[in-house]
C-alpha cells in the first residue's frame, strides 16, 4: 500500500491501451490498494491504473463526499455494455492538474466488471450523475483515451494546456462525436423554449 506518483499529460504510456487482468494476484490486489491510497491522497473521484504507470485494465471510483463514509468501487476488466442519452460534463483529471473543460458524455451507462476479489458485478449509472461521468472517464484511460479528446471547445483546451506548460492538444486523437453533439444541442434548444 502506497501513494504513487500520478503521471501527467505528455507521458507516452497514458496513450497506450491497457492489458486484461488474467488473475487477481497479490500484485493486482496491491495495485488496487495503491490506486485507492493515491486517489484519496488527491481527493479525487476516480483513478485508473495507467495513471500510476501500470497498464492493466483496472480503475477505482469513489463518489462519496464530505462526511460521507468512503465507498470505493473497484473495476477490473470492465466492459461498458450499454450507453444512452447525452449531456455536457465539466471535467478535470488528476493527470491534468488545474485543467477543466466541457466534454460530451453519455447520460446513462451500464457496466460489467470484476470486483477486487474477482467476483463479477453489473452497475448502472443514470441521468448524468457523477458515477456515470467517472465510469466513462476512467474507462477511457484503459484505452489510452483522455478527457480532452471529448472536448467541446478545442481552443479552450489548447489555451489551458499552454498556460500550464503541457504539450499541445493532439488533434488526431480528438473523437468525432457528432451524434452526441446533435443530441446535446437538441436538448439545449428544448430548454430554451
Amino acid at each position: 500500500m502506497a501513494i504513487r506518483k500520478i503521471l501527467t499529460y505528455g507521458t507516452p504510456s497514458l496513450r497506450q491501451p491497457s492489458k486484461e487482468v488474467h488473475k487477481i494476484s497479490k500484485k493486482i490486489k496491491e495495485l488496487v490498494k495503491d490506486l485507492l491510497d493515491t486517489l484519496y491522497s488527491q481527493n479525487g473521484v476516480g483513478l485508473a491504473a495507467p495513471q500510476i504507470g501500470e497498464n492493466y485494465r483496472v480503475f477505482v471510483i469513489d463518489t462519496s463526499s464530505g462526511d460521507e463514509t468512503l465507498n470505493p468501487i473497484v473495476f477490473i476488466n470492465p466492459k461498458i455494455i450499454k450507453k444512452s442519452g447525452a449531456f455536457i460534463s465539466n471535467e478535470g483529471c488528476l493527470s491534468f492538474p488545474d485543467i477543466y473543460t466541457d466534454v460530451r458524455r453519455y447520460k446513462n451507462v451500464l457496466i460489467k466488471a470484476l470486483d477486487r476479489n474477482g467476483r463479477p458485478f453489473v452497475l448502472e449509472a443514470k441521468d448524468g450523475c457523477l458515477l456515470a461521468k467517472a465510469i466513462q472517464h476512467e474507462f477511457d484511460h484503459l484505452d489510452g483515451i483522455l478527457f480532452i479528446d471529448h472536448a467541446r471547445n478545442r481552443f479552450e483546451v489548447e489555451q489551458g494546456l499552454a498556460q500550464k506548460h503541457f504539450p499541445p492538444l493532439e488533434p488526431d486523437k480528438m473523437i468525432d462525436e457528432s451524434e452526441l453533439e446533435a443530441e446535446i444541442n437538441e436538448s439545449l434548444m428544448k430548454e430554451q423554449k
